[in-house]
Order: structure tokens, then sequence, then C-alpha cells
């Protein structure tokens, strides 16, 4: 009788034939892991939840799709918050003074405010999601992303409800709105919050001089698959946001990241407007002021982060980094495009609207 753990060889031979994960990334692409650990799974009025354990460890699935793993969390969150909390604060003279308010539209993990909260000019976060049962599901789960001590952190409201909704009829002005929504799917709840009209109606929520709009994007591979070219098959949304966010704001700068467990590399698109000359700038004007975003020195963002941002320690063997990802050397990275990526971006032309969305894999 063979015992469990007498012969290393078996149990791996075991392993092998265990119960595996799998995603579709994209048309004719699948990735897939061995399934560790099914720690929950439970549905709400809106999708399906489920946290596993895979070899990125703790992971949130929702209706099938990876949305963060503890492998690599930190990455999509600190890039998605930090380069906009940065750059509102350079849009304005007052040292220190400013962001004061942050919009969070999704967010359920409550990583993304716990990256906001970092910021000790921050005053005032709120966070809309449209789910509660991912939020307390998160909480028990995945405290690690925020947990009960982001929920209730007294610089926080927590709203259950729809975002969209919410900005359409709020008269409260911020700094940052950060769109940590759902990708823009077929029936899914969060293709409304990717069209022109609801972009410009975002662009009325900004404070001036030094309102910053920031969303994730979607995938946005450095080397693009062939149907990205074909306007018929290309399934990712990178460069309709970003051309639909152009048509609002004066200013857009589409970036990226790699995101292991997406399976590809990520997009964000941020947009903010001249404090000037708001609506009258050439391309070049523009361009001028994009790149003294994206080519700042490496030591300016490394001073901003020293200065800004308030380090939270989850153990003790942490480094004393504020940061685990984002710096000035990669704040640099996150902005060069690939070749082949502003290629496609250039050759790309949609809008989303309201009458026509376009909708990812």
């Amino acid at each position: 009788m063979s015992i469990e753990g007498e012969c290393p060889a078996i149990d791996a031979q075991r392993a092998k034939a265990g119960f595996w994960y799998s995603e579709d990334v994209a048309p004719g692409l699948k990735c897939s892991m061995v399934l560790k650990d099914m720690l929950h799974s439970t549905s709400s009025e809106y999708q399906k939840i489920d946290v596993i354990e895979t070899y990125f460890g703790r992971t949130l699935i929702t209706d099938g799709k990876t949305q963060s793993a503890q492998f690599d969390e930190y990455v999509y969150h600190e890039s998605l918050v930090h380069p906009a909390l940065l750059k509102s604060a350079l849009l304005v003279k007052e040292n220190g003074a400013k962001p004061r308010s942050v919009f969070i539209g999704g967010g359920g993990e409550l990583a993304t405010a716990r990256e906001v909260l970092r910021h000790p000019s921050v005053e005032r976060v709120v966070m809309v999601d449209l789910d509660e049962k991912v939020i307390e599901v998160c909480k028990e789960y995945l405290p690690a992303w925020g947990g009960s001590a982001v929920a209730s952190n007294p610089r926080m409201e927590l709203i259950i409800g729809d975002a969209f909704a919410y900005l359409m009829n709020t008269t409260e002005k911020f700094d940052v709105v950060i769109m940590d929504i759902s990708d823009p799917i077929e029936a899914g709840p969060g293709v409304m919050l990717y069209t022109q009209e609801f972009y410009a109606h975002a662009k009325t929520l900004l404070n001036s001089p030094n309102g910053v709009f920031v969303t994730q994007a979607g995938v946005a591979d450095s080397v693009p698959p062939e149907h990205a070219m074909d306007r018929e098959q290309d399934t990712a949304c990178f460069g309709p946001i970003k051309n639909t966010l152009g048509t609002v704001f004066d200013c857009v700068v589409p970036y990226t990241v790699n995101i292991p467990s997406f399976g590809s590399d990520w997009g964000f698109v941020m947009a903010f407007n001249s404090q000037e000359r708001s609506g009258k700038l050439t391309s070049e004007e523009k361009q001028q002021l994009i790149m003294a975003w994206t080519d700042v020195p490496t030591g300016t963002i490394d001073n901003l982060i020293e200065r800004r941002i308030t380090h939270i320690k989850a153990s003790d063997s942490e480094s004393d980094d504020a940061l685990k990802f984002y710096d000035g050397i990669s704040h640099r990275r996150m902005f060069a495009l690939t070749k082949p990526l502003r290629k496609v971006l250039k050759a790309d032309e949609r809008i989303m609207t309201k009458a026509n969305p376009i909708f990812m894999y």
C-alpha cells in the first residue's frame, strides 16, 4: 500500500495528472495551469466568482476571466494608480497640496483603493462598485489586496452601485478619476463606461488644472497578433479606447505593462487637458506635453514617490521601498511602446460610442 509522501517520484506523477485551470486569452489561445486549490466558488446577481490557487498564487476569477493574482496584482494596481496621481500632482504648482479627491469606478478587490490611500495628500476616495459579493469575497479570501483595512479607512467612501449612473448624476468633482472596471464585453455591465459620451461627461467632473482620467484598457500585446491588423477580427480595445479619449481630451497617453497572470501585456490610457489652452492646441503642442510626461527624468519620478507615497508594509520581511514595481525606470519602460504596437495603434481609427460599441474577446 502506497502512502502519500513516501515516494516523491510517485507524488510528482500524481500531481501531473491533477486538476487544471484553463482560460481563453485570445482567439485560438488558451492558458492552462495546475489548479492547486479551489478556495471559494459562488455566484452573485451579476457574475460567477471563484478564488483559486494556481501557479500565480491566490487568484480572483469572475466569469472565467482572471481579475488579479497574488503573483502580480501589485504590477497592475500600481501601474493604474500612481502615474495618474503623480501627473495630477505635477499639473499644479502647490507643492504637496494635490491630488486631494479621487474617484474609483469598479475596483472590487480593493487594491486600487489601497494604492490611492498610499498618497497622504488624498483626503477623499469615492469607490463605486456594482457587485458587493466580489468585495466581500475579496475581504475574506484576498485580504492582502486591501481588505477591511481599506474598506473601513476614514478617507474612503465605499458605495455599492452602478459607477456609470453615479457619475452621470453626481455634482462632485475630482482631481483624479480611475476606471478599474470590467472589460467591454458584449452584454457586460461596463460597456457604457468606454464610450465617447461617457468620456465627455467624465471630463466635466475633473478639477482644473490638475484633473487626470485613467482607465484600464485591456490586452495590449507588444507584438500584436496578425488579426490585430484586421478590423473585422481584432478583439482588442486598446486602440479604440485611446482614440475615443483623444476626441475629448487634449493629451492622451497610452502605456503598457506585462501581467503574466493575464497571459499578455496589458494596456492603460491616461488623459488630461492643457492648463492654459484647453481645446486649442496644435498636434505638435499636444505631443510636447505628452513627451514631457513620458520622457520625464527617472530621478524626478523617484523623488516624487519618495516625497508623496507612504509605504505600508504587509510584513517585516518586505523591503523599505514604497512600491514594489513602479519607479522612474519602470515609468520610462511603461510609456515606451514597441514599434509593432505603435504601428497597430496608428492604423486603428475606431471610436467607441453608445451607438457603435466595440467589444473585447
